[in-house]
């Protein structure tokens, strides 16, 4: 640590530390408008001029790096005289309306003036500033507010790395400049606004803000987003009962300030006039039943909640006893908390007597899973989300980072920024191959090859960590043989991508080299793997990951800060879903329903003898069980597998051929109109609880609405149904033995969600230390085994989970469908960024809905030369199971062959197009993302 003075105060301050950093660190303030920690210093405001003995002027303390024994002065009469001219030199250019602006009360530049003593500049003219841009439904420009600190241009460089603005001019002239100065719409921007979080003026507003109130007068409310796994946790200022902006804060322990578009633009859906507000029933299937509604027009009638909850336990208690208990099923929820889904499986499981209970992580990352959980141990990232921007080399492979988790994006750029290598190995164009260092483009379906060449190339090269095989790993030789024929030209010959391209990846990861820059790790750099979907939703995804483990474990890239094996999650609770029990093999804490000891443990803690031992139906079984009549009723909270699932026409057929299904949801989703009773739900905007992010962090929600309607919470929603089922199987069980029933609906008594989960963590291991008052700074990461443990960032330090890492030696297997004459393109799938999963919410949100109205298909423009088809024009996709008919868009960002299709559009699902038959033999997970299909052009265009 370096020595210094500052302000007569003796202060310590790391190496490369500047004096501005180091003072804030020690509580000293320096007027600053142009510094924000999170970007390199500019210097440009001259605000943060501070003296130091020894030199004539003063110097930009933002700039200045700490030196031993530096003695410096931050209050002076002469510095007070100099930041009231630079001051003076900036208000001179800015209007003076603070008793109109929107920003009043959070304006720097006004806090300063007010410091200060500035009513007005002694430099009068008029504002060489005017330009107005109002192009987009997110944010405003106003430039006349604009004070050029460029901290907008900055954070789009630095942190989101799209580069959509920048300065251009001189002088008077200067100003922050789209492409021409025209729409963001025709830039690079991504509409995240970051640029609004670091603006210190009015310059940048969101549209939602303009002349809603002042800044005093709006209540604050901090939650965790709704969207994507990442779990940033944001704050909401709201008046009247209506949310009026979002905005990111320092302390938030993922994301610190920055936001993606979804979470600071897209909670306007909670207002949407298509929320569900009253319990619906459909008026054949009332009138089939002979209960009464009210008469009206459409297919559902509106039901009371008693009426529709003693409804919906009746049908459900009556298929248990007409059935067996197999014969219900439940899916759980990504979207819902970790109590919600802890209740839910737990009535499954205790009240109803089946493991039937699944949810949407079934077709995402199931094959994490099992293959970190056959590798590890444990199926889940290892490491923290913020190690990444330290890390020296970033492997990225099935993910289109910087869309489908763009928080995480930002981390990536920063790690490159810093001068990390970036490799990344996708069929796709994604938009993170902009900053890559490497770039390989395979075949799709053969990654695997290149993979296992690399780890050739590793063994046969020497660049394995052997201390590391030798103390924490078993299995090396049997794998080592596996891969041994496969050489970087074998790989080649498979995936199209050159053999010498494959050697330098395979010389990247290993080493952990960095393209700049000095690590911060001594040794062997350090380098992480991040991968989603395009790996998992394969019929040979465990194998994939188990193929990703092994390179982790053969170059000890593993247990380390900045390195490992970070699966990342889709949705924001996916993650807790699946730690909660919402899976049909595993209770709480993937303790497996099968062991005895553990089953019977859990059993206790209900008030149950024992717990049904038979593994339950994954989702990909339970189509075919229903329509096999094996299954009779179905209990759907918050999924939508009209549009998740694969081949939707047999999904069809299945939930239509079910004597009874009830969806409970926030919208009247695809799959709930489908049902016979629909409950209205309450959203992540309106709930409290817990939700468990990508990196396992287990962290609180807060309510910032309320409810609209009667909509209910569905913890509230599922402990009445479970009450009321209970009580009807008590009396049958009465009515049949004569004797006391082991239902018991005083099992269903929770007051709070803090109750639920303290018998959550009750049963939960890896959980046992999480409670609700332990999670008020920034939440724990699990597993987390006793009160007062501080939980657990980094996995597998110092032994693995299941003791010793286990290599894997896996066969090389192809895609289930290849092209031929008939079906000669690859079809895959995946989202997009101003979308979210089946687009119950973000379509509903005005901005990101201006954003992509409609679904599109990627096709290369040697193709659609090939088929006539012109950008914008229409397009038939076609597979052996059915076809769907959207926009083209012409372009490079899929190779030859090769057709992408967002799984978000109802009206063109892509879902219609896969398979549902070609599964993973452990995840049971479907081939989402290698499908044959046609290409043709739309008749009648439109």
């Amino acid at each position: 640590m370096i020595t210094l003075t500052i302000d007569g105060q003796t202060v310590s301050a790391r190496p490369g530390a500047t004096v501005l950093e180091a003072a804030l660190a020690h509580g000293l303030d320096i007027p600053r408008l142009c510094y924000h920690p999170d970007l390199k210093p500019s210097g440009g405001c001259r605000l943060c001029n501070v003296e130091v003995k020894g030199r004539p002027n003063p110097v930009a303390s933002c700039g200045l790096a700490c030196e031993p024994g530096m003695d410096v002065t931050t209050q002076s009469a002469a510095l007070t005289a100099l930041r009231r001219d630079i001051l003076d030199l900036f208000i001179s250019d800015h209007p003076l309306r603070c008793a109109t602006c929107d920003k009043a009360g959070a304006c720097d530049l006004q806090k300063y003036a007010y410091q200060f003593g500035l009513s007005e500049s002694t430099f009068p003219g008029p504002v060489s500033r005017t330009l107005y841009q109002d192009d987009n439904p997110f944010f405003i420009r106003d430039h006349q507010y604009c004070i050029l600190c460029a901290k907008c241009a900055r954070v789009c460089d630095e942190i989101v790395g799209v580069n959509a603005i920048e300065m251009a001019g001189r002088g008077f002239t200067s100003h922050v400049a789209s492409p021409f100065n025209g729409p963001l719409l025709n830039s690079s921007c991504v509409f995240c606004g970051s640029c609004i979080q670091v603006c210190p003026t009015a310059a940048l507003l969101p549209v939602s803000r303009l002349r809603q109130g002042r800044e005093w007068e709006l209540q604050r409310t901090r939650t965790v987003c709704g969207y994507c796994g990442v779990g940033c946790s944001l704050e909401y200022a709201s008046k009247g009962g209506k949310i009026i902006y979002a905005q990111g804060y320092p302390e938030a322990p993922v994301n610190g300030e920055f936001l993606c578009t979804k979470g600071r633009f897209g909670w306007d859906f909670a207002g949407h006039p298509d929320r569900l507000t009253t319990p619906l029933i459909r008026r054949e299937y009332a009138a089939a039943h002979g209960l009464a509604v009210p008469p009206g027009e459409g297919e559902f009638a509106p039901l009371s909640w008693e009426a529709a909850l003693d409804l919906v336990a009746g049908k459900l208690a009556a298929a248990v006893q007409t059935h067996g208990p197999d014969g219900v099923a439940g899916l759980a929820s990504a979207r819902c908390t970790n109590e919600e889904n802890y209740l839910f499986q737990k009535f499954f499981r205790a009240s109803l007597g089946t493991n039937n209970v699944d949810h949407c992580a079934r077709l995402c990352h199931a094959s994490s899973v099992t293959g970190l959980g056959i590798a590890f141990g444990s199926g889940a990232m290892t490491n923290p989300i913020q190690d990444i921007r330290h890390a020296d080399c970033l492997f990225i492979t099935g993910s289109n980072t910087a869309e489908s988790h763009p928080v995480i994006g930002y981390e990536v750029v920063r790690a490159v920024k810093a001068g990390a290598n970036l490799l990344i190995i996708d069929p796709r164009r994604i938009p993170l191959t902009d900053h890559a260092t490497l770039w390989l483009q395979p075949k799709p379906g053969t990654d695997q090859y290149i993979f296992m060449a690399m780890a050739h190339v590793i063994i046969s090269e020497g660049l394995l960590d052997q201390a590391f095989i030798d103390a924490r790993t078993e299995g090396y030789a049997d794998f080592a043989q596996s891969v041994a024929a496969v050489t970087p030209e074998v790989a080649a010959l498979q995936s199209g991508v050159k053999a010498e391209a494959i050697v330098k990846a395979a010389h990247m990861y290993a080493r952990g080299q960095r393209a700049f820059g000095q690590s911060l790790y001594t040794g062997r750099g350090h380098s992480a793997i991040l991968y989603a979907m395009g790996i998992t939703q394969r019929r040979n995804g465990t194998d994939l990951v188990l193929t990703l483990a092994n390179l982790a474990l053969l170059t000890g890239q593993v247990g380390k800060p900045s390195t490992g094996i970070n699966p990342l999650r889709g949705q924001s609770n996916v993650q807790g879903a699946c730690d909660v029990g919402g899976l049909p093999d595993v209770l709480p804490g993937y303790q497996k329903v099968t062991d005895d000891a553990k089953r019977r443990a859990v059993a206790e803690k209900w008030g149950r003898p024992d717990l049904p031992a038979r593994p339950g139906l994954t989702i990909t079984e339970l189509m075919p069980a229903i329509l096999a009549g094996r299954v009779h009723a179905l209990y759907v909270m918050g999924e939508n597998p009209m549009l998740s699932d694969p081949n939707l026409q047999h999904v069809e057929a299945a939930l239509r051929a079910l004597d009874f299904l009830v969806v409970q949801d926030i919208f009247l989703s695809e799959t709930a109109q489908l049902a016979h009773v629909v409950l209205p739900a309450a959203a992540w905007l309106e709930k409290d609880g817990t939700k468990t992010n990508t990196e396992r962090r287990v962290q609180l929600i807060h309510p910032v609405l309320k409810a609209p309607g009667q909509a209910k919470t569905d913890w509230w929603i599922v402990q009445e149904i479970a009450r009321r089922v209970e009580a009807r199987l008590a009396d049958g069980q009465k009515t049949k033995e004569g004797g006391p029933s082991a239902f018991d609906p005083r099992h269903w008594s929770f007051q709070t969600t803090a109750q639920i989960a303290d018998e959550l963590a009750a049963v939960t291991p890896s959980y046992r230390g999480i409670r609700h008052p332990r999670l008020a700074d920034g939440g724990l990461c699990w597993p987390c085994p006793a009160e007062d443990h501080p939980g657990t960032p980094i996995l597998h330090t110092e032994k693995f989970t299941r003791g010793l890492g286990k290599f894997s030696a896996v066969p090389v297997q192809g895609p289930a469908e290849n092209p031929d004459e008939t079906y000669p393109f690859i079809l895959s799938t995946g989202r997009v960024l101003y979308q979210y999963h089946t687009g119950t919410m973000t379509r509903r949100s005005g901005p990101l809905a201006w954003r992509t109205p409609q679904g599109w298909a990627e096709i290369n423009h040697h193709d659609a030369a090939h088929a006539g088809i012109a950008d914008g024009t229409d397009v038939i996709i076609r597979s052996r199971r059915g076809e769907v008919r959207t926009q083209a868009h012409v372009g490079e960002r899929v190779p030859p062959g090769v057709v992408f299709l967002a799984f978000h559009w109802n009206e063109a699902p892509a879902n219609r197009l896969t398979q549902d038959t070609a599964l993973d033999p452990l995840a049971k997970i479907p081939e989402f993302k290698v499908t044959a299909v046609q290409l043709e052009k739309a008749n009648g265009h439109s």
